[in-house]
């Protein structure tokens, strides 16, 4: 969902191999199955949310943000620095691997949201390279209905603990 997207990305040279992924039973927001329902908001906003980095538009990700999120003004300086770049993020894919509903009213849910980002590929003047395969982050998302859409109002990372 929100795997953030730090990749370094060079002009010189071959992309490296990306050995294929060997999930059989991988979700991505372009073609998962039906799920609950903050699984099905997450699937839509995480496919929005890529279609924004495909094309290198920081408006589209201002639609994706309640106002004034700090998440939402995170994710948009990455897109501007990629763009200053040449560069946008063409199939980008986030794996849900666990989405557990830590609250929920008419309005909000709290979700505590584990996922990865498992494709993706810089693309730009004489660049074509796959993005390095992600880790799984637990964080704690917080989405908003505003206007029949869900929005991401809040992203903190999952409390380690003492």
């Amino acid at each position: 969902m929100l795997a953030l997207v730090v990749a370094a990305v060079t002009t010189a040279g071959p992309a490296p191999a990306v050995p294929p992924l060997v999930e059989p039973d991988e979700t991505t927001a372009a073609r998962a199955p039906a799920g609950p329902p903050p699984v099905e908001a997450l699937r839509a906003w995480d496919a929005q949310r890529a279609e924004a980095w495909a094309r290198g538009d920081p408006r589209l990700l201002t639609a994706l943000y309640t106002p004034g999120s700090v998440a939402g003004r995170h994710d948009r300086a990455m897109l501007r620095a990629w763009a200053a770049r040449a560069l946008v993020v063409r199939g980008m894919r986030t794996q849900l691997l666990a989405v557990h509903e830590l609250a929920h009213t008419r309005s909000t849910w709290t979700l505590q949201v584990t996922d990865r980002l498992v494709g993706g590929l810089a693309v730009g003047p004489g660049v074509r390279r796959a993005l390095p395969r992600d880790a799984a982050t637990t964080r704690t998302v917080r989405l908003r209905l505003v206007g029949g859409s869900w929005l991401v109002s809040a992203v903190e990372p999952l409390d380690p603990g003492p």
